[in-house]
């Protein structure tokens, strides 16, 4: 592929990129605050959705040896995947906050300020990761492998930081869910 084409491609996707890096955060965000009446609280989600951060991460893992050894089509396989496994936990977080008041977290001193650090960095890293995962994929899929391949470098230790860093999160809160 030429250099033109390139530029061509990124582009074309480029639009689509910016819409959705700033629509998700936003939409989540709108959603995140409104309560469905009369509805019951969807409490079972937590675990699920956490689970299936955990799934992302070790996708992740595996998609990263994948390519290390060169098996393109299960690292594809499994980055595409990835991407399910996120639209699905993004959609029950979404359902979850819709039908349940939020958890305070409720232990004191140290570890207090650990946990709402690694909420607050999951929270900002989630947001950023957004451009990077869809433009990481956008490369990828169009056949733009040496650009791919330089932001993959940065997509990956943040988006598998979201995957991990959710997990420690439901973990360090799930003993205050009611």
């Amino acid at each position: 592929m030429d250099h033109k084409q390139d530029i061509l491609d990124d582009k074309k996707y480029n639009k689509l990129i910016v819409a959705l890096s700033i629509i998700i955060p936003i939409v989540v965000a709108a959603l995140f605050g409104i309560k469905i009446p009369n509805v019951e609280p969807l409490t079972f989600l937590p675990p699920i959705y956490a689970t299936v951060n955990g799934i992302t991460a070790v996708i992740l893992v595996i998609a990263f040896f994948a390519i290390k050894n060169k098996n393109i089509r299960l690292h594809k396989n499994l980055m595409t995947t990835a991407i399910l496994c996120s639209v699905a936990f993004l959609v029950m977080y979404v359902a979850y906050h819709m039908t349940s008041d939020s958890t305070k977290f409720g232990s004191e001193g140290f570890i207090k300020y650990v946990y709402y650090f690694i909420l607050l960095t999951h929270i900002v890293l989630s947001i950023a990761v957004i451009p990077f995962v869809l433009i990481t994929y956008v490369r990828a899929i169009t056949n733009n492998i040496e650009k791919h391949k330089r932001i993959a470098r940065v997509t990956f230790p943040l988006w598998l930081y979201v995957a991990v860093s959710g997990v420690i999160v439901y973990i360090m809160i799930s003993p205050f869910y009611i």
